[in-house]
C-alpha cells in the first residue's frame, strides 16, 4: 500500500493539513456563537451557509480549475479560505459570519475538485483502492486531529483561528512544490435526479437523509453536548471520537452489505442510528457512556452515504455511475444545508436532546421507507452487487478513484 500512495503523498499531506485547519471550524464557530448569546436558530443558519457554499462550489469551482489550472486554482482557493478564517476574529456579527461560511464552503469544494481530480490522474488501475482508502484516512484523521485545536490559546480567543489559518496556508506548499503535472478535471455527464430516484429510491432518499443528519451534527453537536455539561476539552474529545468512530465501521458494514441484500444492511444501519441517537437524546449525564454512544453514532452514520452510493450503483448501468455520483453528492449537500435548520428548530423546543432527536427522526423515517422498498421490489442478486467501496461526500471527482467505476484509468 505504501508503494501505491508514494506518488500522491504530497496530495495526501495537503488534504490532511487542510482538514486539520478547517475541519474544526464548524465546532468552534457554533460554540463561539452560543457563548455570545445567539439563538440556536442563528447558529443553525450560520452552519447552513457553509453547506450552501459547498453546493455552489461543487457546481461552479470546476470552471475555475479548467480556466487557470490546478495549482493556481488550488492556491487561490486555499489563500481565500485562509483569509476568511482570520476574518472571524475582528467581527462577531452572525450575518457577516454567514457570508464567511459561504465563502469557506465554496473554497473547500474547490480544493476537493482540485485534489480529487489530481488523485484520479495519478492513480494507476491496480492502486485505486489503496489510494482512495489513504485519501479517506487523511481526510478523517485531519478532521479529527483538528478538533484538538478548539482549546488552543486559553483566554486568547483569536489563537484557534490563527492556528487554523496557518495550517490551511501550509497546505499550499506540498502542491506548489510538486513536479507532477495535473490534468483538467473531468466533466460529469448530466443525469437527472428523477432518473436516479426511479432507479434507486432508497439510495436517493438515503443520501439526502444522511446529509440532513450529518449537516445537523457538524453544525450543532458541539452546542448540544456543551448543554449536557461537557467542558471545552471534553467537547473536542467527543467530536474527535465521533469522527474516528466514523472510520471504524465503514469497512465491516460495507463487506456485510456485499454478502447480503444491501437494502437490509442500509435499513438496519438507519435503525441502529435511530436507537443510538435516541439514547444520546435521553442521556442526562456525561461520562464514558456518552463517548461510547458517540463512537457508535459516528461508525453507523458515516457508513450510510457509501452504503447508499453502493446501492445506487447496483441498480445503474456502468456508464451511468459517474454521472449519478455527482447527483448523489449534490443531494447530500442539499440535505446538509437543510439539516442545521431542522436540528436548530428541535433544539429550541428541547434544549438538551433536540439535535439527536432530529437525527433519530430522520433515521427512523428512512428506515421505515427502506422497509417498504423491500416489499415493493425484489433485491439485486448478491452475485450481481457491486463491491462496496468507501467514498467521500465531497465532489463527483472522488467517484473516479473507485476501482469499480467504469472509465477509471
Amino acid at each position: 500500500m505504501f508503494a501505491a500512495i508514494t506518488p500522491v503523498r504530497s496530495l495526501l499531506l495537503a488534504i490532511f493539513m487542510l482538514m486539520a485547519g478547517s475541519g474544526f471550524m464548524a465546532t468552534l464557530l457554533s460554540l463561539r456563537l452560543e457563548r455570545a448569546g445567539q439563538s440556536t436558530i442563528v447558529i443553525g443558519a450560520v452552519a447552513t451557509a457553509y453547506f450552501v457554499g459547498l453546493v455552489i462550489g461543487a457546481l461552479r469551482a470546476g470552471r475555475v480549475v479548467r480556466r487557470v489550472g490546478h495549482i493556481r486554482a488550488f492556491a487561490a482557493f486555499v489563500a481565500l479560505l485562509s483569509a476568511s478564517t482570520l476574518g472571524y476574529v475582528p467581527f462577531t456579527y452572525p450575518l457577516f459570519w454567514s457570508a464567511l461560511r459561504l465563502i469557506d464552503g465554496f473554497c473547500v469544494a474547490g480544493v476537493f475538485v482540485c485534489l480529487e481530480s489530481w488523485l484520479n490522474e495519478r492513480a494507476e488501475a491496480r492502486s485505486r483502492g489503496s489510494i482512495l482508502a489513504a485519501y479517506m484516512v487523511a481526510l478523517y484523521c485531519g478532521q479529527a486531529v483538528g478538533q484538538l485545536l478548539l482549546g488552543a490559546g486559553g483566554d486568547l480567543p483569536a489563537v484557534p483561528f490563527q492556528w487554523a489559518s496557518m495550517l490551511i496556508s501550509l497546505a499550499i506548499i506540498p502542491l506548489c512544490l510538486t513536479r507532477n503535472s495535473a490534468p483538467p478535471p473531468a466533466e460529469a455527464t448530466a443525469f437527472g435526479i428523477r432518473t436516479l430516484f426511479a432507479s434507486s429510491p432508497l439510495g436517493t432518499v438515503g443520501a439526502v437523509t444522511t446529509g440532513l443528519m450529518l449537516g445537523a451534527f457538524y453544525g450543532l453537536a458541539a452546542v448540544q453536548v456543551r448543554r449536557l455539561g461537557l467542558n471545552l476539552p471534553q467537547t473536542a474529545s467527543f467530536m474527535m471520537i465521533v469522527i474516528l468512530g466514523g472510520v471504524a465501521l465503514q469497512w465491516p458494514l460495507g463487506h456485510l452489505s456485499d454478502r447480503y441484500d444491501r437494502r437490509q444492511v442500509i435499513v438496519l444501519s438507519f435503525a441502529a442510528t435511530l436507537c443510538v441517537s435516541l439514547a444520546i437524546s435521553l442521556l442526562s449525564s456525561t461520562g464514558p457512556l456518552l463517548l461510547i454512544l458517540g463512537a457508535m453514532f459516528g461508525g453507523l452514520s458515516f457508513a450510510l452515504y457509501p452504503l447508499c452510493v453502493a446501492h445506487c450503483n447496483d441498480r445503474l448501468h456502468a456508464a451511468q455511475r459517474i454521472a449519478a455520483s455527482g447527483r448523489l453528492v449534490l443531494l447530500y449537500s442539499i440535505g446538509a444545508a437543510l439539516g442545521p435548520i431542522g436540528g436548530a428548530i428541535l433544539m429550541t423546543g428541547w434544549s438538551r436532546g433536540g439535535l439527536f432527536l432530529f437525527i433519530a427522526l430522520c433515521a427512523g423515517g428512512t428506515a421505515a421507507f427502506g422497509m417498504w422498498r423491500q416489499t415493493a421490489t425484489a433485491p439485486v442478486p448478491t452475485p450481481e452487487q457491486q463491491d462496496f467501496q468507501i467514498v467521500p461526500r465531497t465532489t463527483p471527482m472522488a467517484s473516479l478513484l473507485d476501482p469499480n467505476t467504469p472509465g477509471a484509468r
